[in-house]
């Protein structure tokens, strides 16, 4: 199995199982559709600049403690 496979395989495992996992995900994609809104803005003001910076961090931020549960997943088969 590849590498690739694998990683969706345990991303598709911890969404289904994971609560904290499944939270973070959900907020991930939230702050994704709401970054795509505003990038499709023409002329965003000032405020929805600084809105997109302060998404695309905690964006950042919840990928970050993602992959930290992958991680502890992927080294401790038995905790789970």
């Amino acid at each position: 199995m590849s590498i690739i496979a694998t990683e969706t395989a345990l991303k598709d495992y911890l969404l289904a199982n994971d609560d904290r996992y499944r939270e973070l995900a959900n907020e991930h994609k939230r702050y994704e559709a709401r970054l795509s809104e505003l990038s499709s803005l023409p002329y965003p003001n000032e405020e929805e600049q600084i809105e997109e910076t302060i998404l695309k961090k905690k964006k950042l931020l919840l990928k970050d403690q993602m992959e930290a549960i992958a991680i502890k997943y992927k080294t401790s088969p038995t905790s789970h």
